[in-house]
C-alpha cells in the first residue's frame, strides 16, 4: 500500500482509498480529498511535515499523519 506521504515532489497521484474513521476522515473529505481525485504534490517541508498539495485547483497543506491515511496509486 502506497500512501500520500510516500509520494515525491512534482508527482501527480490519484486517491484510491481513504483510511481512518469518524471526524478525521470527514475532515479530509471536506478538504476535497475523495476517492478518484487527482493530487499534485508541490512541496514537502524540510522535516517532512507538512506536505503542500494542489487539490481541485487550490493549495492545501496536510500533516504527514493525515497524509498516511490517504492511499494512492
Amino acid at each position: 500500500m502506497r500512501t500520500l506521504r510516500d509520494g515525491q515532489i512534482g508527482e501527480t497521484v490519484t486517491v484510491v482509498k481513504l483510511h481512518g474513521r469518524g471526524p478525521i476522515k470527514r475532515r479530509i473529505m471536506d478538504m476535497g480529498i475523495t476517492k478518484g481525485v487527482t493530487i499534485l504534490i508541490r512541496k514537502v517541508a524540510p522535516l517532512g511535515d507538512p506536505v503542500e498539495l494542489n487539490v481541485r485547483g487550490y493549495e492545501l497543506s496536510l500533516r504527514k499523519a493525515d497524509a498516511e491515511m490517504i492511499e494512492i496509486q
